[in-house]
């Protein structure tokens, strides 16, 4: 069972990730409290939680703002992300369990599932699965608690994304090769094609640059994040 900061810090995080709280926001320790129905403190602490994530930066006299970044850092970003998971993605062609490769399948078919519903926000966190599927499958816990690490900071950004037209239906489309490659133990195709598919360059670049005004446009009070209902139990 999660911890009171556990559930507080998941539900914040969330809120970033889908954009009702937007890159470069100030988050006000009061505003928080009265919204989760607990004190200052442990709003305070998860910030902190926060910030040591790089989801957040804590500024003097300003206090807590949601972490923006400019285009050369998100390349630079992306650039690592696409490193690690290629890593991932080596590693679990040739070590994967048959049980691990029944998760994939499953995650995967998941993934097909959302994108037939033209569901944005299903595929969002079906694709999330999907990814941990080959994170855990690289049986490599250093290399995973690194990629989470990267992929906790660049979620509000990798949602964007599926926002670009033809996204959703692109991004199936790589991970069914990138599951062929790991279920046929081809490790090196399936780390090319996951690095391909993680790395923003050239017209995706230009995409998601066009698309930021959108993350940093006024926050989407009236919505409400995936998982986040019984967060607001925490006292």
């Amino acid at each position: 069972m999660k911890s009171r900061s556990e559930t507080l810090r998941d539900a914040i995080e969330e809120m970033i990730a889908v954009g009702i709280y937007a890159p470069g926001q100030h988050l006000d320790e009061t505003d928080l409290a009265a919204r989760f129905g607990v004190s200052r403190t442990p709003i305070r602490e998860t910030l902190i939680g926060l910030a040591s994530r790089g989801l957040v930066v804590i500024r003097p006299r300003r206090g807590a703002v949601v972490a923006e970044f400019g285009p050369q850092q998100l390349v630079e970003m992306f650039e690592v992300m696409s490193e690690l998971e290629a890593s991932c993605s080596r590693l679990a062609a040739r070590r994967m369990t048959a049980l691990d490769q029944a998760a994939l399948v499953a995650a995967h078919a998941a993934c097909n599932a959302a994108r037939d519903a033209v569901d944005e926000d299903e595929y969002y966190y079906k694709n999330e699965a999907f990814h941990e599927a080959i994170y855990t499958g690289s049986h490599n816990q250093f290399l995973i608690e690194q990629t989470r690490a990267l992929y906790r900071r660049l979620r509000p950004y990798r949602r964007l994304q599926l926002r670009v037209r033809d996204r959703i239906a692109n991004s199936y489309a790589e991970h069914d090769a990138v599951v062929a490659a790991i279920l046929n133990g081809d490790g090196e195709t399936a780390a090319k094609l996951t690095r391909e598919h993680v790395m923003i360059q050239g017209q995706r670049f230009a995409d998601l640059m066009a698309s930021l005004p959108q993350l940093r446009a006024t926050p989407r009070e009236g919505a409400e994040p995936r998982h986040a209902s019984a967060s607001h139990q925490a006292t």
